[in-house]
């Protein structure tokens, strides 16, 4: 017998980190209202971190344990990498979407709007909008789960804590991802976040952080540190720091150049070889809080390579070739990869 669904395909976004009962909720009403469901896996090819600590790969898997074999085969799943930018976020998850079903006419987006944060479902006006209501007496979300997971001293403990809040194979799959080698150092990365939040809970208003990052280039390579600790420890960014309370922008992204890697060049080569400056201001680009940063843009124009030594915080200083780049984004620190994928087009999509 063939069913007949009111919607050719309906489309669920979400980041899934993880996957609990309100979105299960939500995803059989989208496996209700279409043959074919879509889910948009967000926060893609990110590396792993307290706020997106499952691979979008574990997350298409997470949510296909949770589905008989008959629903499971409806269901396609498509990764879309943060942008820092609305617009193209949203082209790119349209993109996905007509990728994974090219014929689909009438599209409905199931939504539920549960606080600001849901503003990016209002980017898709000519999809039909299912909205549902959030139940006032609704559980806690996937944030405060995280939260809980990463706190408790005793993983059984703070996955029976949380246990009510997830459909059974997720409980089951997170219990086995506890035991990789990646849990215990973002349990580490957890807890230093938290200790950097606190030192501020007690100033009259939110803060607000201002940070300098410097992007060399030359040789066909660009100059990159491995973060030497927490938040990000071992993996790769733009030299940087905060900016000093003294300092202009320039002086401070030359200064946390310096520290970092000893660069050898003369300040003023440098001033001389600055192409642009950006920035970079998405709420949520840090997890740190909401924190500002100007990247600064250098190019050498030389074939030679300069000497670098990793100081300060920098575990080490490198030049990586610039074709190598699009393979390391999940490697990268924050938003770090997508400041390169501004000033170099790595990914070819624009701005």
């Amino acid at each position: 017998m063939t069913l007949s669904y009111p919607a050719d395909a309906a489309i669920l976004i979400g980041r899934f980190q993880p996957f609990h009962n309100g979105h299960a909720g939500l995803l059989q009403t989208a496996l209700t209202t279409a043959a074919q469901v879509v889910v948009v896996l967000g926060s893609a090819f990110h590396a792993r971190s307290p706020k997106n600590p499952f691979t979008w790969q574990e997350r298409a898997a997470m949510i296909a344990a949770t589905l008989p074999e008959a629903q499971r085969a409806r269901v396609h799943y498509v990764a879309v990498r943060d942008y820092y930018d609305d617009g193209l976020w949203a082209d790119a998850v349209r993109r996905a979407v007509a990728g994974a079903l090219p014929a689909a006419q009438r599209v409905t987006l199931v939504a539920c709007f549960k606080d600001a944060t849901s503003y990016y479902l209002h980017h898709f006006p000519h999809w039909q909008l299912l909205n549902l209501e959030i139940d006032a007496g609704a559980p806690i979300g996937a944030t405060a789960i995280r939260n809980v997971l990463f706190e408790a001293e005793d993983v059984d403990v703070s996955l029976s804590a949380v246990a009510q809040l997830l459909p059974a194979a997720i409980g089951q799959y997170v219990k086995a991802w506890t035991l990789l080698p990646w849990y215990a150092p973002l349990v580490q990365e957890y807890r230093a976040i938290e200790a950097y939040k606190a030192r501020w809970r007690t100033a009259p208003y939110a803060p607000i952080f201002c940070t300098v990052d410097a992007l060399v280039q030359t040789g066909g390579h660009v100059l990159l540190v491995r973060r030497g600790g927490y938040p990000g420890k071992g993996l790769w960014a733009l030299p940087g720091g905060f900016l000093e309370p003294r300092e202009r922008l320039l002086q401070g992204a030359l200064r946390e150049l310096a520290e970092e890697t000893q660069l050898g060049v003369l300040a003023p080569t440098l001033v001389e070889a600055l192409v642009g400056v950006a920035v970079f201001d998405h709420p949520d680009r840090s997890q740190r809080g909401r924190t500002i940063t100007h990247a600064h843009y250098f190019d050498l124009k030389t074939r030679q390579l300069p000497e670098v030594t990793a100081a300060d915080d920098a575990a080490l200083a490198q030049w990586v070739p610039v074709a190598s780049l699009p393979t390391m984004e999940e490697q990268f620190f924050e938003d770090h990869f997508h400041i390169l994928n501004h000033f170099l087009q790595l990914t070819h999509e624009g701005r």
